[in-house]
């Protein structure tokens, strides 16, 4: 125990005290991300991995209509809410970032990268962040990333989301796919998290934050959030679907459902609505086929089909109903 206890002290007095002060009051999130704005629809998003838990909860900040925030290293989660809140004030990105780092005692163990609505872009990385670290600003765009495994990781980032032409979303999850291709994080991985928030704000926050996805305790996240993006784009058209139901457009909401069902084949849920579709569009024969399978594989959705006609969700008569029912 004593033995333990020298060491212990050794290992405090080999740093200085705002080394020991930020340690031990911080949270530590050595980590790779992106700060990113599609200039096409204005989107802003975070996307991040490292190998500490639940990584998103601490590091991604954004707002819809003001900008998106990484606070990483040994993380000031202060530095989210204050610099949305300065954005907020007509500030840019970098004025942000200079204020922030400006006024706190930590800096030098800080990384922080932002970009605000208008596509301005800032980053910062301390001194005395652990090797290998380091940042690039891009137009609409950082990378940022600490404790690597190579000093790769940031400009094999940049590169990916520069290359790429997808939606917002899978670019920044290509940026992080390119940082563990490289070594990523020198510790290995845990968990993963990408944040997206609209170009402006409607003041529905349910709207304005567009994705919102976390893998928090995973062997491999980044494989686990590109899997996530695909099932969020897959529901994505099933809402659309159901909207389209709403409005009794049947053709429109087949299309979203075949969509959605193609994306995710074994998912029996798509496949029962895209059934149900089918019968309201007059294709009974069709949907039968459908109904079979998903009734062999789960019988709760048989014992659910009756319900769906008594609030006029499913447009069978009694014999209609019945011979879907004997599937």
């Amino acid at each position: 125990m004593k033995k333990l206890f020298l060491l212990f002290c050794l290992i405090l007095l080999s740093f200085d005290l705002n080394a020991q002060l930020f340690y031990s009051n911080e949270p530590l999130a050595h980590t790779y991300s992106i700060v990113a704005r599609d200039p096409k629809t204005g989107e802003m998003g975070v996307a991040v991995q490292s190998h500490w838990f639940s990584v998103g909860s601490i590091v991604s900040w954004g707002e819809a209509g003001v900008g998106v925030i990484a606070t990483q290293s040994f993380v000031n989660p202060s530095f989210g809410q204050r610099g949305l809140e300065m954005l907020k004030q007509g500030m840019t990105a970098q004025e942000v970032v200079d204020l922030l780092i400006a006024s706190d005692e930590g800096r030098d163990f800080r990384q922080l990268a932002i970009v605000d609505a208008k596509g301005n872009s800032a980053a910062y990385t301390g001194s005395k962040c652990i090797p290998e670290a380091g940042h690039i600003v891009g137009d609409n765009y950082c990378v940022e990333a600490n404790l690597m495994l190579s000093n790769l990781v940031w400009s094999e980032m940049s590169k990916a989301f520069e290359s790429s032409d997808e939606p917002l979303a899978e670019r920044l999850i290509g940026a992080l796919e390119a940082a563990q291709n490289v070594g990523g994080d020198i510790r290995g991985q845990q968990s993963a998290a990408i944040l997206v928030v609209k170009g402006e704000a409607t003041g529905k926050l349910w709207e304005d934050r567009y994705i919102d996805l976390r893998v928090e305790d995973h062997p491999e996240p980044v494989k686990e959030i590109k899997r996530l993006m695909k099932v969020f784009r897959a529901y994505e058209h099933m809402n659309n679907g159901d909207l389209a139901v709403e409005k009794n457009d049947m053709k429109l909401a087949m299309e979203h459902y075949s969509a959605a069902m193609k994306m995710f084949p074994e998912n029996l849920e798509m496949k029962y609505w895209t059934a149900v579709t089918l019968v309201n569009n007059g294709q009974l024969e069709e949907a039968l086929s459908m109904f079979k399978e998903i009734f062999s594989i789960d019988d709760n959705w048989r014992k659910l089909t009756p319900r769906l006609t008594k609030v006029g969700m499913l447009n069978a008569d009694e014999k209609t109903l019945e011979k879907i029912i004997k599937q």
